[in-house]
This record gives C-alpha cells, structure tokens and sequence, in this order.
C-alpha cells in the first residue's frame, strides 16, 4: 500500500505505573483500549501500533508487569483487530520484541541504537545484543522500525543526523527509520525529515510525531509512512480518546493523495 499511515492506540497506565487507576482496574484499560481501536479502525486506518503510551514516566528497562499486561490487553482484542499491527513497550526494545512475538504483532517501533542524554537518564542501548535476542525468540518475521530522533533525549555523539541514518541503515539493516520531533503530537521538522529521506537509500523513512490533517501530504510527499497519534484525540489533546471524525478526516487526504500520485503514475 502506497504511503501507509499508522493510528496510535494509547493504554492507559498499566499495573505498577505511577498513574495506574487501581479503581477501574484492568478492566478499564480493557474498555479503554477496545473503544480506541474500534475508532481508529473505523476511521479507516491501514495499522494500528499498541503502546503504553501513559506510564509516565518511562523505563528504559520495564518491569515484566509492563509486557505482561500488554499481552493480556492484545490476546482479549486479538479477534477485534482487523489490520495489521505493531507494538511498543516504551522504552524497552527486548520487552517490545518479546511482546510482538507473544500476539503475532507485525512490527516493533523503538530505540535500537545510539547513546542519549534523556528526561529518563542516561540511555543506552546494544543493538546487537537485541538483535540476537530477536533470532533467539523467533522474531525473523517482526519488522524493527528504528527511531533515530527519540522523543525527549538527544544524541550524546556529536554527529549530523544523515550520517547517523546512514550508519544505522549500514550496521542494522532497519526495516524503516522512524522521524522524531520532541515529544508526542510534536511536529517533526521537515528539513530533517528531507535529510534522513535522502540519507536512508531504499529504507523507508516514517514520520513517526507531528502529523495532522493539515500537513500529512507535504509530510507523505517525503516520507513514505506516517505514524498519527495526537491528531487522532479529540481536539487534538494528547490526553484525550480516539475521536473517529478526526481519523476520518486525515485518511481523507491520504486516500486523495494517493489517487492523485496513481494518476501521476499512470
């Protein structure tokens, strides 16, 4: 599918999270979670990425409980889940993978590479280290979507991001790179955004924050997949649900975007 966008489906915060809501209980991240799906998908997403977006503040090596729950959450709506989708235990690459190995998730967006100076602390990272954890739990189908611009943290090295796309493509072979601006629903920069594109050869560059029905086709006409999560809540309020006709309006303009570059292409 040509310029494929990806709808954030957000958990509240989980069991042992600082923001946990003990009174609803798991099953209120259970409602929570199917209602946002089904409104994403209704909106006429083409993927969906679960993450547990709302246990501020992150780990950069979660709790088993994290995943755990995660699972649970996946396995209650596996049979609700009508597009291909992707998961991000934030901000804990193993426990991403592990997790998309447990409930058959397609994908895994997350910080493989790099060392950074964050709101979290000191983050580091072994890409290949991860990378022979991913074989050793069957995870050759799971497709890794590297997030070189994380959220809130800044490269310790002193090196210009297309060199850094082009060492990360080079040394991992990424399935995508995935664009950054500084926190989730932040825009992310187009200069940039141009920078890695041509940086990152035949990788696919993904907009990963920032996209809104405003910007998504000057942002898909240099990337080739976007990720959407803050435009999709009511008013646009990163705390806010899932609201359908925000959805339904930026796949609008998708969906004319493509008919316009299919008939360029005919």
């Amino acid at each position: 599918m040509s310029k494929p966008v990806i709808g954030m489906c957000h958990l509240p915060a989980l069991p042992g999270d600082p923001g946990y809501d003990a009174g609803s209980g798991l099953d209120g991240v259970l409602n929570h979670a199917r209602d946002e799906l089904a409104a994403l998908q209704a909106g006429g997403v083409d993927a969906v990425m679960i993450s547990n977006e709302f246990s501020l503040p992150y780990l950069t090596q979660t709790e088993p409980i994290t995943a755990i729950t995660m699972a649970r959450v996946i396995g209650e709506l596996s049979r609700e889940i009508h597009v291909p989708f992707g998961v991000n235990v934030l901000w804990d690459a193993r426990a991403s993978i592990d997790l998309a190995v447990a409930t058959g998730a397609s994908f895994v967006r997350e910080i493989f590479t790099g060392v950074y100076a964050s709101d979290f602390g000191l983050w580091n990272t072994d890409a290949g280290a991860t990378a022979r954890h991913r074989k050793a739990v069957g995870g050759d189908h799971v497709r890794l979507l590297f997030n070189i611009v994380p959220e809130a943290a800044a490269y310790l090295a002193h090196r210009d991001l297309a060199d850094i796309t082009r060492s990360t493509v080079f040394n991992n072979r990424p399935d995508a790179i995935c664009v950054s601006g500084l926190t989730a629903g932040a825009a992310t920069d187009v200069a940039t955004l141009e920078s890695v594109k041509a940086a990152a050869g035949t990788t696919p560059v993904v907009v990963n924050t920032g996209v809104r029905a405003d910007n998504v086709r000057q942002t898909l006409s240099i990337a080739d997949a976007a990720v959407v999560g803050t435009f999709f809540k009511r008013d646009g309020v990163f705390e806010n649900s899932v609201d359908p006709a925000r959805v339904e309006t930026l796949m609008s303009e998708v969906r004319q975007l493509r008919t316009s570059e299919a008939v360029v292409h005919t």
